[in-house]
């Protein structure tokens, strides 16, 4: 994966509230989006816990309550762009952050972070990815929607380009490249080349084509607009997680919202690109 110099530092609180989460995702997991909460399903009129409150001031996110055993109070939410299970005390004034297990090894919020945040942090994902400015590569009725962060000095995303062309090109798959200017000091002026062009579509492909003797020409300047879009993309990939290129999404059998960070595997491409 090609990184990309840091422009924010995310909250180290956060982070921390993440890594405490059994669930904490590899590369291959649940990429979401803080999502509209979600109403309680244990007792909706009972005041939010002190401890919870104090969670919520260092970056965690409730999106709803659960029913939890032994007079605690489950809340399920996200951090950073993890779902975490929080169990509060009776009194409220201590939590656990993570998995709660039962006598049969079971993981008591399971369930419920599918439910109330998972599903719900996926569709707000999806809906800002749809909201983005993309270029389209491949048929707008492909039955398969892949969005890709993607920089076109990046050796991973031609190489992620390169690889999908079997499912572009045979109509299963439509890559929608979200564009960003990280990698190089003419990285913006290549997407300013490709965005301004009568198709980029097209530039884009000229520039994955001819990548290895230099890509596509770089503008002489970027216009104002296409700065302001490559700001709008950059904010958009630190927000979803990604600190390199590229920076994949797509749906699961289920709808869940998957990513990869960096080029997939081999063996893990039928997984992103579904059945070749």
């Amino acid at each position: 994966m090609a990184r990309v110099n840091p422009t924010a530092i995310l909250l180290s609180s956060a982070l921390l509230l993440a890594t405490g989460c059994s669930q904490a995702a590899e590369e291959k997991s649940v990429s979401t989006a803080p999502a509209v909460p979600t109403n309680a399903t244990s007792n909706p009129e009972t005041e939010r816990p002190a401890v919870i409150e104090a969670i919520e001031a260092q970056g965690f996110e409730v999106l709803g309550e659960f029913d939890a055993p032994s007079g605690l109070r489950g809340f399920a939410g996200v951090a950073g762009q993890q779902p975490v299970a929080v169990y509060a005390t009776n009194e409220g004034e201590h939590a656990v952050v993570g998995t709660l297990i039962n006598a049969k090894g079971e993981d008591i919020g399971a369930e419920a972070l599918q439910r109330l945040v998972a599903g719900p942090m996926s569709a707000r994902t999806w809906a800002l990815l749809e909201a983005s400015e993309w270029i389209a590569d491949g048929k707008a009725d492909a039955p398969r929607v892949i969005y890709t962060f993607s920089d076109p000095n990046c050796p991973f995303c031609n190489k992620f380009w390169s690889a999908a062309r079997p499912w572009v090109d045979s109509g299963k798959v439509q890559l929608r490249h979200i564009m960003v200017g990280v990698i190089r000091p003419d990285s913006a002026n290549k997407v300013a080349t490709i965005m301004t062009a009568s198709s980029p579509s097209e530039a884009l492909r000229r520039n994955e084509t001819s990548y290895s003797s230099g890509g596509i020409k770089p503008a002489a300047s970027v216009p104002a607009n296409v700065r302001a879009t490559l700001d709008a993309n950059q904010r958009l990939m630190v927000q979803l997680g990604f600190q390199g290129t590229p920076g994949i999404l797509f749906r699961d059998d289920n709808g869940t919202v998957q990513r990869r960070a960096g080029m997939p595997a081999p063996d893990d491409l039928a997984t992103v690109l579904g059945p070749r």
